[in-house]
């Protein structure tokens, strides 16, 4: 496990540009962290690193947000889905299965639904304990199959945020 810290939302913006140097197309990142932690920072990052152009949300109304890159771009939220019965209904399988990239935010609700290898990010931060501001956020990085130890590796030696 591979962990990271940042002090600032600029530095977690940055991880997320870091990151999106490591990821391609087929790919999945699982994201989870407390409401605040800093999940959408985390995401408009790495957009920004893959130089897409739209504006960033949460998506947690719309389930799922798809944006255009060299590759295509899933970004799920998990967060108002009740049943994993209802991943069916949003293609969730047909994307994570698919030739984009797919971003997780509360892949914890459908554990036994994940894709048998993954990148799992965890973002922790002061968000709750400090009057909602933040003043450090800490990023802990699993790699489940072989593809994801590699990304982790190299994330290793491009990413300045290691403590």
């Amino acid at each position: 496990m591979l962990e990271f810290k940042t002090t600032s939302p600029e530095e977690t913006f940055a991880f997320g540009q870091c990151l999106a140097k490591v990821l391609s197309a087929g790919q999945v990142v699982c994201l989870v962290g407390d409401l605040g932690a800093g999940k959408t920072l985390l995401v408009q990052g790495l957009a920004a690193g893959l130089d897409i152009q739209d504006a960033i949300n949460s998506p947690t109304f719309t389930i799922l947000n798809v944006y255009e890159a060299k590759f295509p771009v899933y970004h799920f939220d998990l967060y108002r889905l009740e049943d994993a019965e209802e991943l069916y209904d949003i293609g969730f399988y047909e994307y994570t299965e698919g030739d984009g990239l797919s971003i997780i935010e509360w892949p914890d609700k459908f554990p036994d639904q994940l894709p048998d290898e993954y990148l799992w990010i965890e973002i922790n931060s002061d968000f709750v304990n400090n009057g909602g501001k933040v003043n450090e956020r800490v990023i802990r990085i699993s790699a489940l199959g072989t593809a994801y130890e590699h990304i982790c590796e190299e994330l290793k030696q491009i990413c300045p945020f290691l403590p």
